[in-house]
Formats: structure tokens, C-alpha cells, sequence
């Protein structure tokens, strides 16, 4: 599909307008190449509600827009992802599906199975790939050696159907993944329940074959909110903000022999973006000039298959 041989712009419709569906459509609404057919939610006020903002129609049945999109964003529960995706997937229609890519392994299985069966682009939500300061990282890191992570915040209503591992620690497992090539060796972890029946706080280690390791926390039961990331590797460490789209260099000066060694420091100057609107434009991009999406169906799924191990070695460690 390309925008030189359609005679419409992409239709686009939002399925789910909560929270962060509501800012799927309005970022929709704003870009020139894209007509937001209309959004979809189950509480028809919310609908009309989101709906009136972004300039579209409202329903509270997606099967309406079957007829009427090439693309959608489904940003619905986790637990309703596969329900939610797979009409518009067997159509072979484009779907952005919002992170985890699925509540379980089998689900998130065959939702890459519809969606390459019957030809449709799917990209899943992980949102930091697109955050500025991810995107330098990755260019900067050659052979990490060690990986700490941090994700921890206030604690809110939404997205308590799952665990903080799929809701929060998910984002770093899948940056650390993309950092490293190598296969996990090895997972640990503990974590506990506090405000919610799912685990609200974690803790993880993973070991890979090559010998590097990562340590991520994450937390949605912490008075302060600190979400970074730092990358230890032969003559370099790198520190990323990812709230401030900051990286702090460290690495050795040259020095002459016999003298103490030095360490340069530095901030890298990163032009701030906002994540979701690069996502959701990188999601129109490779729908019209074809490509793969940076986080596609694949890669999503091995990203939840390590956050399920993650949540497996919590229950088994008894700590949860």
C-alpha cells in the first residue's frame, strides 16, 4: 500500500478511548496523510466524548468500522487484545495493538499468526523504542556488560489487570532485549502484591549467554517516579533519564603512561520528542511505504514470553 496509488487518505480508527486511546486519536487527528474514521469504546459517552475532540464519528461496536479502515490502534485491556484485534486482523487490516502484546503466550501466538496469514502489518505499543533518548542509546552501545533498570511510580487505577511486570517492567525488558545479542541463560526474581491482587513491585536478574547482565526494578507503589536506565560496557557507562530524554557519558581520558586514570563525563544533547506521536507516525509510515515495523508482532511476543518467565520465577520464589 502505498499514498501515491490510494485515492483517500489512511483510515485510521481508535478501538478502546480511555486513558491513552484518547491521545491515539487526537494524535491521528492532527496528521495530514491520516482520515480518523471514528473511535470505538463501550461507554458510549466516553466515545462521543473523544470523538467530538478529535473530529470523528463515534460507536461502541467495533464491527461498524470493519468496511470503512486500512489501520487501526486497539488500546484496549490486555486481557481483550486478541478479542479486539483479531476482526480487524483477519480482514487483513493494519493493527497497532497496545502493549503487552497479549495477557498470555498463547494468545499473543496467535495474534502473529492472524496477522501474518492474512497479511497485516502489526506493530505492538512499546512506546520507549520511540522515546529520543532510547533511540541515542541504542546507537552509543556496542558490547554491554552490565544493564541496570529502574521503572517506578505512583500508584493508578488503570491498567491493574495485569502486573506491574507486564504493565511497566515489560518496557525495559524489551529495550534490554533490543540492547543485547544474545539469548537469556538465566532468570530470577521476586516480587510482592501491595495495593493490588497482582504483583505491584519486582525485582529481576537476567543473565544472557554472553555473559551480561541486567538487573530491572519495577514499581507502581513508589512516592517518587524515576524511570532509568544504565548501560555498563568495556570503556564506557552510559545513564539514561528516560522522563528528562537525557544520557550522561562517562569514559576514560587518554592519559599518559604511568598517570592516574581520568574520567571524562558528559551530557549528550538529545532533541526532546514525544514518544507516541513518533509511534504512531512510524505506525502510517510502514503501513503506506511497507517495512517493518521497529517493535512488530514478533518482537513483542518474545518480550512477553520474558515477562511471564519473570512472573513464573516470582511465584516460584515465594515471595509473592
Amino acid at each position: 500500500m502505498s499514498l501515491d496509488t490510494l485515492d483517500h487518505r489512511l483510515r485510521v480508527a481508535v478501538i478502546g478511548v480511555g486513558y491513552l486511546g484518547r491521545f491515539h486519536a487526537l494524535i491521528y487527528s492532527r496528521l495530514p496523510e491520516v482520515e480518523l474514521v471514528g473511535v470505538v469504546d463501550t461507554d458510549a459517552e466516553r466515545a462521543a466524548s473523544v470523538a467530538a475532540e478529535a473530529g470523528c464519528a463515534a460507536h461502541t461496536d467495533p464491527r461498524a468500522l470493519l468496511d470503512q479502515v486500512d489501520a487501526v490502534s486497539v488500546v484496549v485491556p490486555t486481557t481483550a487484545h486478541l478479542a479486539a484485534a483479531a476482526p480487524f486482523l483477519e480482514r487483513g487490516i493494519h493493527v497497532l495493538l497496545e502493549k503487552p502484546i497479549a495477557a498470555t503466550r498463547e494468545e499473543g501466538a496467535e495474534i502473529v499468526r492472524l496477522a501474518r496469514r492474512h497479511g497485516a502489518i502489526l506493530q505492538i505499543g512499546h512506546v520507549e523504542r520511540f522515546n529520543a533518548g532510547v533511540m541515542a542509546l541504542a546507537h552509543r552501545i556496542r558490547a554491554p556488560r552490565y544493564i541496570e533498570a529502574q521503572r517506578m511510580g505512583g500508584f493508578v487505577e488503570r491498567a491493574t489487570d495485569v502486573d506491574v511486570v507486564s504493565d511497566l517492567m515489560i518496557h525495559d525488558l524489551d529495550i534490554i532485549l533490543s540492547l543485547v545479542d544474545a539469548e537469556i541463560r538465566h532468570i530470577s526474581a521476586i516480587g510482592a502484591s501491595i495495593l493490588t491482587e497482582h504483583v505491584d513491585i519486582a525485582n529481576a536478574r537476567l543473565e544472557f549467554d554472553n555473559g551480561t547482565v541486567a538487573n530491572v526494578v519495577a514499581s507502581r507503589v513508589s512516592d517518587q517516579t524515576t524511570r532509568r536506565i544504565r548501560v555498563f560496557q568495556s570503556g564506557r557507562y552510559l545513564s539514561l533519564d528516560f522522563v528528562k530524554q537525557t544520557i550522561d557519558l562517562a569514559e576514560p581520558r587518554a592519559i599518559e603512561d604511568g598517570a592516574r586514570p581520568e574520567i571524562a563525563r558528559e551530557r549528550l544533547q538529545i532533541d526532546p520528542i514525544k514518544p507516541l506521536d513518533l509511534e504512531l507516525a512510524e505506525f502510517v509510515r510502514v503501513v503506506c511505504q511497507g517495512g517493518r515495523p521497529l517493535v512488530d508482532g514478533q518482537t513483542g511476543l518474545r518480550a512477553l514470553e520474558v515477562a511471564l518467565e519473570v512472573c513464573d520465577r516470582i511465584a516460584a520464589s515465594g515471595s509473592y
